[in-house]
């Protein structure tokens, strides 16, 4: 995750490799990079464990298709392009 030095109620982060753009604005101002979030329609909506959030990934992996699909469509509309 990195916090948007212009912009600090929003933050990059990587959803299962995709890069995007969310707001922080509803979190502490205690998040640093390296932080697990649950996000929500592009909101952080509380900090997790890393623990919890495995947990979550594996439930999300686990109900198969649907999870292939949203991962699909979360990468179709990708809003930052890849840096390298």
């Amino acid at each position: 995750m990195e916090i948007l030095p212009d912009r600090p109620d929003l933050a990059t982060v990587d959803v299962s490799g995709v890069r995007r753009a969310i707001n922080i604005g509803l979190l502490e101002d205690d998040l640093e990079p390296g932080d697990w979030i649950l996000i929500h329609v592009g909101f952080a909506l509380s900090k997790i464990d890393e623990d919890e959030a495995r947990a979550a990934l594996a439930f999300l992996e686990s109900i198969g298709e649907a999870y292939d699909e949203e991962i699909a469509a979360l990468r179709e509309s990708m809003i930052e392009a890849e840096k390298g």
